[in-house]
């Protein structure tokens, strides 16, 4: 039977038969669960016009294929590691994951303009003055030269030796032949903390708070919950997949938009804000942790700040919580940045929690940029920021215009002041408006404190389809 997209119940991918286990075959790896990708390269893309340059397009997505793997093949590797108890990234058997995707003017250059996916931020693309005025993204003339021209398509390999994604990256760029163009490349490297955890350069255990969309990592994060679930991350498929238009089967061929953005971190600005809020607080000893924690909702090492005005909840990250005994925002400010992303229900303005669900994606980023321990670079490190929507106009655009940029969202408590933007993403025309701020953790007094510097510079990027593996084999 056809696979069932708005499923109330997640998918087994173990016990997938029929239609569900074709489609697993057909999909690209990395969307519904996050590959292994330590050691990430991004090349974008521009084909060649006419006749040849369609042909040629046409014959590099072909040969891709071989190369990539599917999202079954990706789970059936988990599962093997997970049972070989392979506790060390040195001892996994590493086949990079490649992934593509196209851009609207991609599909037309591959003369395919008419099958091409219909979500209207897709066809307009992320360089459209429409797009740009919305998200409140710099002019394209400031982004990174490789983002400025149009974008056809972009190619990720991922794994989790340098070596074997190395040697990958060398087999695709053989296949770069005739008239096709390399735009931009991108590095990306991950970093982790003392536990192992992955974080970003302003020191945050970061892409904790995923959807989940299969039965298995469902049962994976309730264990860890002990068995009481305060926040549930399912999340159905109809999130994260849509019908390939341009794939021979409809019951079986899906695909994700995707979203690439390159912020750059200034850790400098960022680290000063730290201190600057902690001392208008007047936060001492080891209570000045709790100011980055504030700007971010999570401490460094993860620990929600809403449970807890200290760091130290680990082992695993905590992600089971909600916002229910923190109404009035005296533990985690309403313009966190993980609050205003994921409000877990406390969004107010009358939508539901199942209606602020609707609006999360499935992220894979991974951060970019080397830097010596201490140092704190004002440029040239950050974030490949990558995500997975079904609709970019309800799930990332909205994210980002509605909630991140937005001054007055969460809706404040009676009497309270508007939260600001999201301390760490927000972008607005002009100056960035005061925040205020708890002096003391679960205290509701509280103190407006002039607002941080923007420490994160959006540089580039740009919206893709994610094909299936049955459209790239029909080119």
């Amino acid at each position: 039977m056809p696979v069932v997209l708005n499923n109330p119940k997640p998918l087994s991918w173990k016990n997938a038969t029929g239609d569900d286990d074709t489609m697993l075959q057909n999909l690209q790896a990395n969307i519904l669960k996050g590959h292994v990708r330590e050691h990430l390269h991004i090349l974008l893309l521009q084909f060649g016009q006419g006749a040849e340059g369609t042909a040629e397009a046409r014959a590099f997505l072909t040969g891709l294929a071989p190369l990539m793997k599917s999202a079954k093949t990706q789970l059936q590797e988990v599962k093997a590691f997970k049972e070989n108890e392979l506790k060390d990234v040195s001892d996994v058997p590493d086949v990079p994951y490649v992934g593509v995707g196209l851009t609207f003017a991609g599909y037309d250059r591959l003369g395919l303009a008419d099958r091409a996916p219909s979500d209207e931020a897709f066809r307009r693309g992320m360089r459209d003055e429409v797009t740009r005025q919305k998200l409140v993204d710099p002019e394209v003339a400031q982004w990174e030269a490789g983002f400025q021209e149009e974008i056809h398509a972009v190619v990720l390999v991922g794994g989790a030796k340098a070596g074997p994604a190395d040697t990958k990256l060398q087999e695709i760029e053989g296949l770069l032949t005739g008239s096709i163009r390399v735009l931009g490349r991108e590095t990306g490297r991950g970093m982790h903390n003392a536990n192992g955890d992955g974080i970003e350069h302003f020191g945050y255990v970061d892409g904790r708070s995923q959807p989940l969309f299969l039965a298995e990592d469902l049962e994976e994060e309730r264990r860890r919950s002990d068995g009481v679930s305060v926040w549930d991350p399912f999340q159905p498929l109809e999130r994260v997949l849509v019908t390939d238009p341009a794939a021979p089967d409809p019951a079986t061929d899906f695909g994700s938009y995707f979203v690439l953005r390159k912020l750059e971190q200034n850790v400098r600005a960022f680290k000063q804000a730290e201190e600057a809020l902690a001392d208008a607080l007047k936060l001492e000893n080891d209570d000045r942790e709790r100011a980055g924690a504030m700007l971010v909702g999570r401490f460094e090492d993860g620990t929600p700040l809403t449970l807890q005005g200290m760091p130290g909840a680990h082992s695993p990250v905590m992600n089971n919580f909600n916002y229910d005994s923190d109404g009035a925002a005296d533990k985690c400010p309403y313009q966190a940045h993980i609050r205003k992303t994921n409000p877990r229900g406390s969004g107010g303005f009358g939508q539901s929690p199942e209606a602020e669900r609707r609006h999360l994606m499935a992220r894979r980023g991974q951060t970019y940029g080397e830097r010596s321990e201490g140092d704190l670079p004002e440029t040239g490190v950050g974030l490949l920021f990558m995500a997975f929507n079904s609709d970019l106009k309800s799930q990332f655009e909205f994210t980002q215009h509605t909630w991140a940029n937005s001054s007055g969202f969460p809706e404040p408590a009676e009497g309270e002041p508007a939260p600001g933007l999201d301390q760490v993403i927000g972008q607005i025309k002009g100056d960035r408006p005061p925040a205020t701020w708890p002096r003391a953790w679960g205290k509701v007094e509280g103190q407006e404190v002039p607002a941080m510097a923007q420490a994160v510079t959006m540089k580039g990027g740009e919206y893709f389809f994610m094909p299936s593996l049955s459209f790239l084999r029909s080119l």
